[in-house]
């Protein structure tokens, strides 16, 4: 769902590598040390002066001269820098070390998993097959430099070049959680308590997934990883006051896990701290269960259940009418074949589903069901979000990605769970708003099978 105008990021280009997964460790501050004996340490001077003046000074003068002393002191170590000026030097600034960007694993339950905390992104998923045979079924990238900044793509002559969109102008998004606000805001701008906010505008004539600098180009915390007999890792951003234009500073976690029936959990939590803000977060996967080396999804089955759509305008913001799949291209109430209806739908598939008709598990509704013909992989998305993005990499085209394989249009498909689009303007959506003291909560469940 990304038709997304190429723009240039202020970023220093570093070569990434995947590093082998470990168990991070808090960080803690660093403090660039002041040049050693050439400067002395200014306490042990005025202890040495002291000195020398105590033996050589009357009484009355002692008490004056020690309670200069003492004042000085408590102007010292109560100075709110903790760096001494000294002549000839420059206060030496302290340094917080920044999580450093790096691939993790998961295995559990017949599954293996690999991601990164650049927007907690998942970069490949191994399902078994029929046969037990296991690929990846998942559209990513080998390395790390391309989540975070760029694409490479293929020109019609073969010939690579790099650049932070591909020819297209759009950012695939691929494996990451997108938000603050997943979907598109209409004309990047709303109004909350009387006050309105303007967005970056990323998708003109409107706001895409959070905007230049989403959820998704940002490094998260890794504050918990268990690689033991119950797989997990938890990721944590710190969304600030005015990021995007949005507003309020946020507190968000992410927390994946392997469970025993060859299922991946997603539990994402989101609390504003001092202010009301809208929150929607959303996964990105791109899913083809063939192999994400295999072609295009065209053939995959796909059912969802959602009787009714959110129609949109020609800048795809829903007009806020809701639309019954019955007896159109967009009926997946039972099992149909992607490829067979796609052409009567321009551009493809792109469309908020509202989900109102699965069965209900633990408070999870049965969201969709993609099978793939050809391994005999199967798919159940289990979630609590009112709607779900369908979207069919409409504008995927010549980005090379894991092996060197390069994705055109149709490659991959994603069935992403949401609040509705723009349901921040409109008053007959539910609400994504959230105020200080509640709690944003969406969780999902991917259950792979056979059949």
């Amino acid at each position: 769902m990304e038709q997304l105008v190429g723009v240039h990021h202020h970023h220093h280009h570093h070569s990434l590598s995947p590093r082998t997964p470990r168990t991070p460790t808090r960080a803690q501050p660093l403090l660039h040390h002041l040049p050693s004996n050439r400067f002395r340490d200014p306490h042990s001077q005025i202890h040495a002066a002291a000195g020398r003046i105590l033996r050589a000074t009357p009484p009355f003068f002692l008490v004056l001269l020690a309670a200069v002393y003492l004042l000085a002191s408590v102007t010292i170590f109560s100075a709110p820098t903790p760096l001494l000026r000294l002549r000839g030097t420059s206060p030496r600034p302290l340094l917080l070390s920044m999580p450093a960007p790096e691939f993790f694993e998961l295995h559990g339950g017949g599954l293996r998993v690999r991601l990164t905390n650049i927007g907690a992104a998942v970069t490949s998923l191994l399902a078994p097959d029929k046969n037990g045979v296991l690929a990846d079924v998942v559209l990513g990238f080998d390395s790390l430099d391309p989540y975070l900044y760029i694409s490479v793509v293929k020109n019609c002559f073969g010939a690579k070049r790099v650049n932070l969109f591909d020819q297209n102008g759009t950012s695939p998004y691929f494996g990451c959680i997108v938000g603050r606000v997943a979907n598109r805001i209409k004309d990047g701008k709303f109004t909350l308590n009387g006050v309105q906010h303007n967005l970056s505008i990323n998708n003109p004539p409107n706001t895409l997934h959070g905007g230049f600098k989403g959820f998704d180009k940002t490094i998260w915390e890794v504050a918990e990883y268990n690689e033991g007999h119950n797989p997990s890792i938890t990721f944590k951003y710190y969304s600030k006051d005015g990021e995007e234009g949005y507003p309020g500073d946020v507190s968000v976690t992410a927390r994946y896990s392997l469970l025993p029936s060859a299922t991946l959990k997603l539990e994402m939590e989101a609390m504003p701290l001092n202010k009301a803000t809208p929150i929607s977060l959303a996964q990105h996967t791109y899913w083809n269960l063939a192999g994400h080396n295999s072609g295009d999804v065209l053939s995959h089955s796909v059912q969802i259940w959602g009787s009714r759509i959110t129609p949109v305008d020609q800048t795809s913001i829903p007009t806020g009418e809701f639309m019954p799949v019955s007896g159109t291209p967009f009926d997946f109430l039972t099992g149909n074949m992607i490829g067979s209806r796609i052409d009567q739908v321009p551009g493809g598939y792109d469309h908020n589903y509202v989900l109102d008709s699965g069965e209900v598990r633990l408070g999870l509704r049965h969201v969709a069901k993609v099978a793939d013909p050809s391994s005999s992989r199967v798919l159940d998305i289990w979630a609590d979000a009112p709607g779900v993005q369908f979207y069919t990499g409409n504008f995927l085209h010549g980005i090379v990605g894991k092996g060197g394989m390069v994705y055109g249009k149709h490659s991959g498909l994603c069935l992403e769970t949401q609040g509705f689009p723009n349901a921040v303007n409109q008053p007959n959506f539910p609400s994504i708003v959230i105020h200080p003291g509640e709690k944003y909560q969406h969780t999902m469940l991917f259950e792979f099978s056979t059949e």
